[in-house]
């Protein structure tokens, strides 16, 4: 086989954003200012490269603070409650890719190792969508200090999963921020691109998809 391990991004990557997007949309309506500044900000966060030792959710909450004008403390308790604690009972009915679990079975049955990669808190998550118990390294980038593409969260990764980065692959939905910070990091990186949509440049993927089952070809296959 080409690789001694695999890991994933979560969100659009093991289920399809709409599923999410619908089931958020009521609290975007609801919520309008706090999720338009929880964006912004993110954007920001996504675009600039900050020191390792960063407390990030001070960091966000001061971005989103500036944004809405608003108490720094506020808002950082607003985000966790209304975005953190209440986005992850959505995930309970969001039904995954088809293949998806007999892709990572069939990993697991050729003792690659796991793991799994999100710019957002996981453990909630991967409960409700049945995904626990199956990595062998789970990891937030918001808790390491940097999102995506920075490389310091796969670098991170490659060192939980005590496997090179040579010899992991990482797959994602997003060019922009999951194949290339794997990329940067020194990982083969596979791009899922379930509806083929020519105008989402693969830039460096080493694999592109639209099926799980495609996948699980190209890592076992000898």
């Amino acid at each position: 086989m080409k690789f001694d391990g695999v890991a994933f991004d979560l969100d659009g990557t093991l289920y399809p954003n709409y599923r999410f997007y619908c089931r958020v949309m009521p609290f975007a309506l609801l919520h309008g200012q706090l999720f338009l500044a929880f964006t912004n900000a993110r954007k920001v966060l996504h675009a600039e490269n900050h020191p390792f030792h960063q407390d990030f959710y001070a960091l966000q909450a001061e971005l989103m603070a500036k944004i809405l004008k608003q108490d720094q403390r506020s808002v950082k308790e607003q985000t966790e409650r209304l975005i953190y604690r209440a986005w992850d009972p959505l995930f309970k009915h969001i039904a995954l890719y088809p293949f998806v679990n007999e892709t990572l079975n069939a990993f697991r049955d050729a003792h690659l190792k796991l793991g799994i990669l999100s710019d957002f808190p996981l453990p909630n998550k991967l409960r409700n969508l049945k995904l626990e118990g199956l990595w062998d390294a789970v990891l937030c980038s918001e808790e390491i200090g940097h999102l995506k593409p920075s490389p310091q969260p796969f670098i991170e990764l490659e060192r939980q999963l005590n496997v090179p980065a040579s010899h992991l692959l990482y797959v994602g939905n997003s060019a922009r921020y999951d194949i290339l910070g794997a990329k940067r990091a020194g990982m083969k990186a596979a791009l899922i691109n379930p509806w083929f949509n020519p105008k989402q440049n693969p830039g460096n993927a080493d694999f592109v998809f639209t099926d799980y089952r495609a996948l699980r070809e190209y890592v076992l296959k000898p």
